[in-house]
């Protein structure tokens, strides 16, 4: 029910951005634990993803991370590193998403409505659906990428 009530404002809400063609700034959490990444399925979307979101007025960006990762998963996270600033450029709109990593945090696994499942996987098995740019930055984090070099596409 909730995926039907959700995919069309999902829908609308891009078909929008295509036409005022604006900037956004978002977060993602690289929530790292005993060699396994906490990714998290929407609602409105298919994949899994890092938890993460928009940022609102007036919030930095760590605060953006925090209170997603409390929406999204219930997490409550300890010390916090960014891990790199990345940019997607799509047709008509770009997003830059500031990527934090945490290692210290604890989570109920209690997601707002937003959100279908919470789960930790094996940073070396993830699910094939996962989305790409996801994948692409658990690859960076076990490549070993330094924070001076997190920056590129998303």
């Amino acid at each position: 029910m909730k995926r039907l009530f959700l995919k069309p404002i999902h829908f609308t809400y891009f078909r929008v951005r295509r036409v005022f063609k604006p900037i956004s700034i978002g977060v993602r959490v690289l929530l790292i634990q005993d060699n396994k990444v906490l990714m998290v399925k929407h609602s409105y979307q298919d994949g899994w993803f890092l938890v993460g979101g928009g940022a609102k007025q007036r919030e930095n960006l760590a605060d953006a991370a925090r209170r997603e990762a409390m929406e999204e998963a219930g997490a409550t996270l300890g010390e916090m590193k960014l891990f790199g600033i990345y940019t997607k450029i799509a047709y008509r709109h770009t997003d830059h998403i500031a990527v934090f990593l945490c290692k210290d945090f604890t989570y109920t696994g209690n997601g707002d409505w937003e959100i279908d499942a919470i789960e930790l996987f094996s940073l070396d098995t993830l699910p094939e659906n996962t989305a790409p740019g996801i994948r692409r930055r658990i690859e960076d984090y076990l490549a070993g990428v330094k924070p001076e070099e997190g920056f590129g596409e998303w």
